[in-house]
């Protein structure tokens, strides 16, 4: 195997890792990697990224709800109209080229670095019933389309969702945040394999690695301090947002 496929293969059980630690945002190094690292086509990424980011979300998920950490009634409701959501994005995926799909892939990184350095601000939504339940609908439709269209895995949108509006805490908000991230990264995925491009040796190659290191990163959790891991992941997913976003606005 070429050097800079095992390459790519450490970057994604380092991103495994995050994901562990974090709860999130791991995923969202997954397509840079694949196109910057292992250098596949940017379509192609998306599709092998979200194979990579579903079956790390599975498999965390998994873990949270053993522990008790995972509410499944949320992650029905929330994952349903995410999963629903999410192929229409993957049909949009190849209108585009790849140049633009990383370029907004790039503005993405930015503003989701930025909202982690905001951190998870707010009491959870006062309202009940039908309000919560629309908003919760609005926003898996929201998160399943990004997902199909760019390849991540929304947890930084599932995450606040669940807990301003859900009203979970976010122990559990991250462990059924990952469960509808495997949902949602299942269902676009789909959406992406009737073009029939995916390299499936690699797929499994960086899913595997990729596992180890949410495994690994779970492990690791309760020694490091949450609040200044995600302030630095945040800085390093802007700064290859802005890479993303300057090395593809000058096509």
């Amino acid at each position: 195997m070429a050097v800079h496929l095992w390459l790519a293969l450490a970057l994604s059980t380092l991103a495994g890792v995050s994901l562990g630690l974090l709860g999130g945002g791991g995923s969202i190094l997954a397509v840079p990697i694949l196109v910057y690292v292992a250098r596949l086509d940017a379509h192609q990424a998306i599709g092998v990224a979200l194979a990579i980011v579903g079956t790390t979300a599975l498999v965390g998920g998994l873990a949270h709800a053993r522990s008790g950490q995972a509410d499944a009634r949320a992650a029905v409701a929330f994952g349903v109209a995410s999963a629903l959501a999410a192929p229409v994005g993957a049909l949009a995926t190849p209108l585009f080229p790849g140049r633009v799909l990383l370029l907004l892939f790039g503005a993405l990184m930015v503003g989701v670095g930025g909202l982690m350095l905001r951190g998870r601000r707010g009491k959870a939504d006062a309202a009940r019933g039908e309000r919560r339940g629309l908003a919760l609908l609005g926003s898996g439709l929201a998160t399943g389309l990004v997902t199909g269209f760019l390849g991540v895995g929304g947890g930084f949108l599932i995450v606040p969702a669940l807990t301003l509006l859900g009203g979970l805490r976010v122990h559990v908000a991250v462990g059924t945040s990952l469960l509808v991230i495997a949902a949602t990264s299942a269902a676009g995925l789909a959406g992406h394999l009737h073009r029939g491009d995916l390299p499936l040796g690699l797929t499994a190659a960086f899913a595997a690695a990729a596992v180890c290191g949410v495994l690994l990163g779970q492990r690791m959790a309760g020694r490091f301090d949450p609040g200044r891991l995600r302030r630095s992941f945040a800085f390093f997913v802007i700064l290859v947002g802005l890479f993303l976003v300057a090395a593809n606005a000058r096509g």
